[in-house]
């Protein structure tokens, strides 16, 4: 197959996942009353606008609150599009646009596609409800067909080396150096990426520092390149990114949404930063007399002739002068802002923001690659004269909605495919998170056992109270219990009561003979009904316990995070051998992984077993003589 070709095949998956996105949401928001938008956690209503004003450009923005439902779970993130509506007009015949920039509890703060301010969002109980994100969809579509047009330029170039057809080249007179902070095979990639001419590939398994790799080679490339663009395929991902950088002072600028908006992370991105700037108070003041003008020249006048009509226009004439000056003003503090920076950080579709979407960079890195969906990815790759991805094509994929395009390979990332395609791929083999017994099954399935322990974590375990170490991988086995699956027929989720019984035996004896010691504990389970079930019962369960640090949440909750100890609820057991999306080892690869120095995975095996990396696995724990019973935690 052609790149051509491949490309075309890319965009009529890209096509299919749009189409079945939009049928989603539709068949969630325009098929449902209010009431049970609210109750599918799609939905605020009512909220009251608590301020307003003007965000960066002319677009304007609000910061809600809901007023009742508080507390009550919901579907909304930071970057997503949402559209607002007013109460008397519930049937969405007038809604207005935007993006979430942040969300605190019950506040919501949106940022609205238009360039005005609609004065019935100001005038009564509206609400908030999730939109379809076509925009996002437009820009992929739109960066795809854009690689596939390429001739003769530098784009082409890079879409024949990234899709397999053209080796990537390497500068063979680089000169390598020690980086102390760093071991062989992370500074190995440092160097990799430094030499690459075309791309560079840094395949980061659980806990080998992956982070930290990419941070020390954006330190070597920015002392003789400026600015570096840094994109990851979620906000949280990218903020990490910002965070990190930041932390080695290196200047840098947040493109676009934050999820977290704490005042660390708040001076770094554009706003903050341009709040700091006394040109950007004469932009301010522009607005607000912009808007005054524009307020005055809107109200109703009882007597209305030529000359109010003349006044009117002269009165829009100047404020729009206003805001045309104001946003000159701004965008040159903007371009120098970016000029100085020595990283630029965005989401992929985030690369197409505004303020930098003229500027092209001489090397763009792309973090977590694994996660982010094909067409993301060429967003940036467009504004690229190299490219660098990160990530782990073991670990969480991108989410995918549509079945069919999943099927015909909508799920594989440009990652994946450089792993495969691309000479050089550099793994990172040491991981400083776990102990030996806990990475052993994953780099037996995943990598080949090429992945090394640090002797730092090699064989850390929990210790008990009496100095006894504790065993660090435990599998508890429900077979023969009768601990049956059950689905709650609203979410179609599976629960499992029973197997949480195990699980709150197992960890109440834990914390007792660890005594007073201060461990973290994770609670994991692939299914959310599981979740939501284990966090109300836990909260009266250990209430005990007080300074307990328990956490509970799914598999895509804890990508990238690390506890002492982990507890892994399977929830599925049946008789017809049915383990549904438990076939995504990927993702309890990751789950597997979270856990420093104990996990405890609870299960059926004889619904596991069928399923051959679960009959693995309960070969692996036999081998190591910690397989136990349930029967002995009743």
């Amino acid at each position: 197959m052609t790149t051509q070709e491949e490309l075309e095949h890319l965009l009529e998956l890209l096509k299919q996942e749009k189409e079945e996105e939009s049928r989603q949401y539709d068949k969630m928001l325009k098929e449902l009353s209010i009431q049970q938008r609210i109750q599918k956690g799609a939905c605020w209503y009512p909220v009251q606008v608590e301020s307003s004003g003007w965000s960066l450009g002319e677009h304007p923005y609000i910061i809600i609150e809901r007023v009742k439902h508080l507390d009550k779970a919901h579907k909304f993130r930071s970057g997503q599009v949402v559209s607002i509506f007013s109460e008397k007009v519930l049937d969405n015949d007038t809604e207005e646009k935007g993006v979430i920039y942040y969300i605190k509890k019950n506040h919501m703060k949106i940022i609205l596609y238009g360039t005005q301010l609609p004065r019935w969002i100001l005038g009564g109980k509206i609400g908030i409800q999730l939109n379809f994100d076509e925009r996002s969809y437009q820009e992929m579509e739109r960066a795809v067909k854009t690689v596939k047009a390429a001739k003769n330029d530098r784009l082409a170039e890079l879409r024949e080396v990234l899709l397999g057809k053209q080796p990537a080249r390497f500068d063979k007179n680089h000169h390598c150096f020690d980086i102390p902070q760093l071991n062989k095979s992370q500074t190995a990639a440092v160097h990799s990426i430094l030499s690459a001419e075309d791309v560079a590939v840094v395949h980061g398994p659980p806990g080998t520092g992956k982070t930290t790799t990419l941070v020390a080679a954006i330190q070597q490339l920015v002392r003789r390149e400026s600015p570096i663009l840094v994109c990851a395929p979620s906000n949280s991902a990218t903020d990490l990114l910002t965070e990190k950088l930041a932390g080695v002072g290196l200047n840098v600028v947040r493109i676009g949404n934050v999820s977290r908006v704490d005042e660390s992370l708040l001076q770094h991105t554009m706003e903050g930063i341009l709040q700091t700037l006394p040109e950007m108070q004469d932009v301010k003041k522009m607005k607000i007399e912009a808007a005054k003008i524009r307020r005055n020249a809107d109200k109703f006048k009882r007597k209305f002739g030529p000359k109010e009509r003349q006044d009117r226009r002269d009165s829009y004439r100047e404020a729009k002068d206003l805001m045309y000056q104001a946003r000159m003003l701004e965008d040159y503090v903007i371009e120098k802002t970016l000029r100085e920076a020595d990283v630029v950080c965005s989401t992929l579709v985030g690369a197409v923001s505004r303020h930098i979407e003229k500027m092209s960079f001489n090397t763009i890195i792309i973090d977590e690659a694994a996660q982010a969906l094909e067409p993301a990815t060429w967003i940036p790759i467009c504004k690229a004269n190299k490219v660098v991805f990160a990530g782990d094509p073991f670990q969480l994929p991108p989410t995918v909605k549509s079945r069919e395009a999943a099927k015909n390979g909508f799920n594989i990332t440009l990652l994946e495919k450089g792993v495969q395609r691309l000479e050089q791929v550099n793994l990172l083999d040491t991981q400083y998170r776990m102990h030996n017994n806990i990475m052993g099954f994953s780099n037996d399935q995943f990598y080949d056992n090429k992945l090394q322990s640090d002797e730092s974590v090699a064989n850390w375990q929990l210790m008990l109270s009496d100095g006894s170490p504790s065993e660090p991988l435990e599998f508890i086995d429900t077979a023969g219990c009768g601990f049956e699956e059950q689905v709650n027929p609203e979410s179609l989720s599976y629960f499992n009561p029973e197997e949480y019984f195990v699980l709150r035996q197992h960890l109440d004896n834990l914390l007792v003979i660890v005594g007073d010691q201060e461990i973290s504990i994770g609670i994991i389970s692939p299914y959310r009904e599981q979740v939501i079930s284990i966090r109300e019962a836990i909260v009266k369960d250990f209430d005990h316990f007080p300074a307990a640090n328990i956490e509970v949440n799914t598999i895509d909750a804890f990508q990238g995070q690390e506890r002492d100890v982990i507890y892994i609820s399977m929830v599925r057991s049946n008789d017809m051998g049915e383990i549904g999306f438990l076939k995504d080892t990927r993702r309890m690869n990751v789950a597997m992984t979270r856990a420093k120095k104990k996990l405890i995975i609870i299960g059926d095996s004889a619904t596991l077993a069928s399923f051959p990396f679960y009959g693995n696995f309960l070969d692996y724990v036999d081998a190591k003589g910690v397989y136990g019973s349930a029967w002995d935690w009743q």
